[in-house]
């Protein structure tokens, strides 16, 4: 069965104490391994073993390992997007750099939290068939960015937002990989490349 024809939806979701602490157990054991270990040793024994649980607990709430990266990878999103809330919310009442810095915060912050992590999980969202929930992700990431340069009177908001969040990404992408994991260093080097196309003579109207 190929990866995009394999359920990638937990089988139940977890309502008692005892049952979503088994599920986060093993959702924590899993992400160990891929950032620890790698894709290679990931299987759902070691996974099961890992957690502490037998491998048929793990199928009760699991079809496969596929749903299991699913269900980190849709967290991972869902922490990022709570960042860029949250630097919107903060850079409310901020000129344009003071907004600018708290979206870059945003941005190194959610890569710097597990950085290990972060770059297995993106380079197995590549893998599966989550097209649909990234774009959507995305688009509403993208809208929050073009929310906050329109507000500070840049020209062509949509296509500014755009360029600054490719930049980010891969600055602090290229970062991460090379193995950066000081979070002022790396916000001072983005904020001044942030800054620099802010500052650019024809991006203001």
């Amino acid at each position: 069965m190929s990866v995009a024809a394999k359920p990638l939806n937990p089988r139940k979701t977890p309502l008692q104490g005892r049952s979503r602490a088994t599920c986060d157990a093993i959702l924590e054991a899993a992400a160990r391994i891929l950032e620890s270990e790698g894709r290679q040793a990931f299987t759902t024994n070691h996974v099961a073993e890992l957690a502490g649980v037998s491998v048929g607990s793990l199928y009760q709430y699991f079809p496969g390992k596929e749903a299991i990266v699913a269900v980190l990878v849709r967290q991972m999103r869902r922490e990022m997007l709570d960042d860029f809330k949250e630097a919107v919310r903060q850079s409310r009442g901020e000129d344009l750099p003071g907004a600018a810095r708290a979206l870059v915060r945003a941005a190194v912050r959610h890569h710097l939290r597990r950085p290990a992590l972060a770059q297995v999980l993106e380079r197995e969202e590549a893998d599966l068939p989550l097209d649909a929930e990234t774009g959507q992700l995305k688009q509403r990431l993208r809208e929050l960015v073009v929310g906050v340069v329109a507000d500070h009177g840049v020209a062509e908001p949509d296509v500014a937002a755009l360029d600054l969040i490719a930049m980010c990404h891969g600055m602090v992408d290229a970062a991460v990989q090379g193995g950066e994991r000081d979070f002022a260093q790396l916000c001072a080097r983005l904020e001044r490349a942030v800054l620099g196309y802010l500052n650019a003579g024809d991006i203001r109207r």
